[in-house]
């Protein structure tokens, strides 16, 4: 097995992509569901998270629930899958601050932003920071000779985006001058759920191993 990057992988890599690709394709869904009963919801000015308000969303209790779901199943899914990714100390920190934006995915379906403001903007942050940061970082081991090879510059570049919009995002949040804020905000969370579910395809792809007759055993 090339110290780059695992040949295959063990069984439990594929229960990782389902529970990671399962968990965004439920969230997407939710989102759409949840949007179509909040009336005048704007993509372009609404916050996502605006769709767990339990003042003003009609079904925020779907949205809610969704969120804390894709938190649960990314962060266990990421768990399944570690093996799957090319070997390297990047791959653990990256992986780890995926493991971070998971647990906080979690807490803003626990804390929506009318019940508490100042956590929900904390865990909100720490979706994004980690996040994009995390694809970055996680790009660095996908080398040729892994077979992630092709998904380098996918990471890298979807990574960037979340870190450029969040860059523009902070200050002006702040300032209150956002443009557009529903789009920025999007701008943001949309390149960590397509690269998470593109991986998780890739992932249930990857040629395996059974653990009792790993190959070249006998």
């Amino acid at each position: 097995m090339s110290a780059a990057g695992p040949t295959h992988v063990d069984p439990s890599v594929r229960w990782g992509a389902v529970m990671i690709g399962v968990g965004v394709a439920q969230f997407v869904v939710a989102m759409a569901v949840v949007q179509t009963r909040y009336a005048g919801y704007s993509l372009l000015q609404n916050y996502v998270s605006d769709l767990g308000n339990t003042s003003t969303s009609p079904l925020h209790v779907v949205f809610n629930v969704s969120i804390i779901l894709l938190g649960v199943l990314a962060f266990v899914g990421i768990g399944f899958a570690w093996s799957g990714f090319p070997r390297g100390g990047a791959r653990a920190v990256g992986l780890l601050l995926l493991l971070v934006a998971s647990v906080a995915a979690i807490l803003v379906g626990v804390f929506p932003e009318n019940v508490n403001p100042p956590v929900h903007d904390l865990v909100s942050l720490l979706v994004f920071l980690p996040g994009g940061l995390g694809l970055v970082i996680i790009a660095v081991p996908m080398r040729t000779g892994t077979h992630w090879a092709a998904y380098r510059e996918f990471s890298a570049a979807l990574g960037a985006v979340t870190l450029v919009a969040l860059a523009y995002y902070v200050p002006t949040q702040a300032a209150n001058t956002t443009w557009d804020p529903g789009l920025i905000e999007r701008l943001i969370i949309a390149p960590i759920l397509i690269w998470a579910f593109v991986v998780s395809v890739h992932l249930g792809r990857l040629p395996r191993f059974s653990r009792f007759h790993p190959p070249g055993g006998g």
